[in-house]
């Protein structure tokens, strides 16, 4: 395996050298909405986009600054300030991991931004929701540019923050409210693990950036690299909604459809792929436990939220499902080492474009439908909504892996890549596919054929073109980006001065048995959703269903286990913490107060204030004492 390049100081200006202007932006977008509020009411949406689009620009000619560096040199510390004295410096690292995800998150993010402005047209909070938008960029943008992890960890909170705010953005409802409060405690036990982890680095090493743990990290034990591992994927899950902290992903489709697409599909649950294999060095040298634990995790999740999929009517809840499996996907392919490194993020970056895609293109949906979410009256509705349409089955042709198309090269590398180092996940990961084909085939045929379900007042109509354009540049994107990516090589050579490569390259096989098995359970799936949704009626009220059924439905019991597992015993160990404060601490203390006053009390009353029973309590005393005199000369 060669490592990664040295990381060395920029010194020679250009657009690098002011890449701080790309978390600048956004967030003094934020800042303005959130202080002129009602003031910015007429404008702030456009001042929002603007923001986003301008770090998107500078992290353009970043990439381009960068293209022209040899690559040995592509890994640019630019320092900021001191941060904590002695202790961490506030700097950026930008190299081709960190590059990439910033053109992902502003690219993404900026479409988003522009679709927003007809998807919240009428809402009245539309710049207070701007303003959120712009603060979650900023947030994720320093996750990914940070060179230490303290920055990242100040970036991780922005995020969470941002979440917190967008999901329950329409905090009158209930449900809201409900899921961003579960998203924010989900996400402290994840952001546990993460913060023991960095105490355990400094510990062990005594510094936190990235550049000086790549030489210190040789000297850390066996079992500190376990431990460090281990509690960085912990953190990693909460965010990426991975087993076991995947429960709050699909409670926080309650936010406006924008944030599902730019949160909760194309950044902000990616945040956990990029720590890991931003952390490869914790996890490798290949073999160790926990760059296994990773790649299980991926598994296990990829196939989770595919069974999870299959059972949802709600089109956003399908779609969150399916985001929980594709980052399995990534996880997978992170847990594989440099020889799936190139694989898992270009599987990143290809989902931001295709699953983006597909929740504006529900939002789309939903916008023509009276923000109807149940697919069960949905149907036919590609004959009134044809831009949706085409652009939707573009993302859905692509997360299946149709050949040629985004998710064809960077999931079948994935899998292929998997299949090598570990039969039994590997073909997990083939049997997640099939799962794949049919549940997104399901919700293509209940959305888009069959005969029209929906309801007397409902009206659908092809949303506005600043919604149906960034539709149009996402499924672009979707059918040409991987294999771009992929083929000769480009995204693992680009990324090796991030993360290393392995000694010997690999080839996308087009013809390989894991690939072709692979597209003949998609096409199974595919089949079979078809025989149930598209050819025989659906009908409008959910059925019963199987014992499988009800178990996906209900998320695989996911709250149920934590519930029993956590929430139950966390209430008695809270009732007998408070018993034991009340009865035994405070009753000690208490106890003794009490009991000091009450002898107090009753001493008190010697104290009557008449001479005569002073004298009568001396003539009584001397007279005790003269006795005990009198029997200690006897004796």
């Amino acid at each position: 395996m060669e490592s990664p390049a040295e990381i060395v100081q920029h010194t020679t200006g250009g657009v690098i050298g002011v890449s701080w202007l790309m978390i600048a932006f956004p967030l003094l977008g934020a800042a303005i909405l959130l202080i002129l509020g009602r003031k910015t009411d007429r404008w702030g949406h456009l001042l929002g986009v603007a923001m986003s689009l301008a770090s998107f620009v500078v992290a353009v000619l970043a990439f381009f600054d960068m293209i022209g560096l040899p690559a040995e040199q592509r890994r640019q510390a630019v320092h900021l300030y001191e941060f904590i004295p002695g202790m961490v410096d506030m700097g950026l690292l930008i190299d081709p991991l960190s590059i990439s995800f910033a053109l992902l998150i502003t690219g993404v993010g900026s479409l988003i931004h522009i679709y927003s402005i007809g998807y919240m047209s009428h809402d009245p909070d539309r710049r207070r929701f701007f303003a959120y938008l712009n603060l979650f960029v900023s947030a994720m943008l320093l996750l990914v540019l940070a060179d230490n992890y303290v920055g990242l960890f100040i970036g991780w909170e922005g995020v969470g923050l941002a979440s917190y705010l967008l999901i329950g953005f329409w905090q009158f409802k209930p449900s809201a409210a409900v899921a961003a409060k579960k998203a924010f405690v989900v996400n402290r036990v994840g952001d546990f693990g993460l913060l023991v982890g960095m105490f355990i680095i400094w510990t062990a090493t005594g510094t936190f950036a990235f550049g000086d743990l790549t030489e210190k990290v040789g000297s850390m034990s066996q079992g500190t690299l376990t431990a460090v591992g281990l509690l960085l994927l912990l953190g990693a899950c909460g965010k990426s909604a991975q087993l076991p902290l995947q429960s709050w992903l699909l409670d926080a489709m309650e936010g406006p459809t924008p944030v599902s697409a730019l949160i909760h599909a194309a950044t902000m649950v990616t945040a956990g792929v990029y720590l890991v294999v931003r952390s490869g060095a914790f996890f490798f040298p290949e073999g160790s436990a926990q760059a296994l634990a990773v790649a299980i995790v991926g598994a296990a999740t990829l196939l989770a939220g595919a069974i999870i999929g299959c059972a949802k009517d709600d089109i956003k809840k399908g779609l969150a499902g399916s985001t929980m499996s594709q980052i399995g996907y990534m996880m997978l392919g992170a847990g594989l080492g440099p020889a799936g490194y190139a694989f898992a993020i270009g599987h990143l970056i290809t989902h931001g474009f295709f699953k983006a895609d597909m929740f504006l293109g529900a939002g789309s949906v939903m916008h023509g439908m009276n923000d109807e979410v149940d697919m069960r009256k949905y149907g036919g509705l590609r004959k009134y909504m044809p831009v949706t349409f085409v652009t939707f089955i573009i993302g859905y042709l692509a997360i299946i892996g149709f050949p040629l198309l985004s998710g064809y090269f960077t999931k079948d590398g994935i899998i292929e890549t998997a299949v090598e180092h570990n039969q039994v996940l590997g073909w997990l990961a083939v049997a997640g596919a099939g799962i794949t084909g049919f549940y997104m085939s399901r919700m293509i045929f209940m959305t888009f054929f069959g005969e029209k379900r929906w309801a007397e007042d409902a009206h659908p109509h092809e949303s506005p073109a600043v919604m149906t354009w960034p539709l149009i540049i996402l499924s672009i994107g979707s059918i040409f980006l991987g294999g771009y990516l992929i083929l000769s090589n480009r995204l693992m050579l680009w990324l090796a001065p991030a993360v290393g490569r392995p000694e010997e390259l690999p080839t996308f096989h087009f013809a390989s048995v894991p690939g072709l098995a692979t597209l003949a359970l998609v096409a199974v799936g595919a089949a079979f959703a078809w025989v149930r949704y598209g050819r025989a009626e659906v009908p409008a009220v959910q059925p019963r269903g199987s014992f499988l059924t009800t178990f996906a439905r209900r998320d695989l019991y996911g709250d149920a286990l934590n519930e029993s597992l956590f929430m139950r015993p966390g209430q008695w160990l809270t009732r007998i913490a408070v018993f034991f404060d009340n009865r035994g601490i405070d009753g000690v203390v208490n106890g003794l107060a009490a009991g000091i006053g009450g002898t107090s009390g009753r001493l008190r009353r010697i104290q009557t204030g008449f001479a005569r029973t002073y004298a009568l309590s001396i003539l009584i005393g001397a007279a005790l004492l003269t006795g005990a005199l009198l029997l200690v000369g006897n004796i």
